[in-house]
């Protein structure tokens, strides 16, 4: 079983912006809309993905991810989505052991930059940069697949 754990931080202040290794465009939409269950569609990096995750539990929770054509990504994108489209840039920022994925939203959820962090187990520690603030990871605002259905510029 895929078991994705992931700590979210709302970022405070530019100086992650120095060490940024790599950064891509993302697209993404939900194909279902009901209960625990998400189904979603990603255009990333010129590559298309689908992903199921299941409820989250803690920081942790079963996620599957499977590469498709792009153009059955985009082709999904444009006609079997339920909710908004999130656009957002993703920039991979190294800190001690650990990658960073340093989220910058745009559209209906502009002015949200979202910090995560992949961990093996929950109660992994790590070096906490100072740009990461408040940490978010219980706030279900937060979850994508809220802010394509209650985005940030709404709040």
């Amino acid at each position: 079983m895929a078991v994705e754990i992931e700590r979210k931080f709302l970022v405070e202040g530019e100086s992650w912006r120095a060490a940024v290794e790599r950064r891509d465009t993302i697209l993404q939409g939900y194909l279902v809309e009901s209960g625990p269950l998400t189904l979603r569609v990603r255009v990333k990096g010129g590559r298309g993905f689908l992903t199921i995750k299941g409820a989250t539990t803690g920081v942790s929770r079963i996620e599957y991810e499977y590469e498709i054509p792009l153009a059955d990504a985009r082709e999904m994108l444009e006609t079997l989505t339920c909710l908004p489209v999130i656009e957002k840039v993703r920039h991979l920022v190294r800190h001690g052991e650990h990658l960073w994925e340093i989220d910058v939203f745009a559209g209906a959820n502009a002015g949200l930059v979202l910090a995560e962090i992949e961990l093996t187990a929950e109660d992994e520690s790590f070096d906490r940069p100072d740009w990461a603030g408040p940490e978010v990871s219980d706030d279900p605002r937060y979850f994508n697949r809220n802010l394509a259905s209650h985005p940030y510029t709404h709040w």
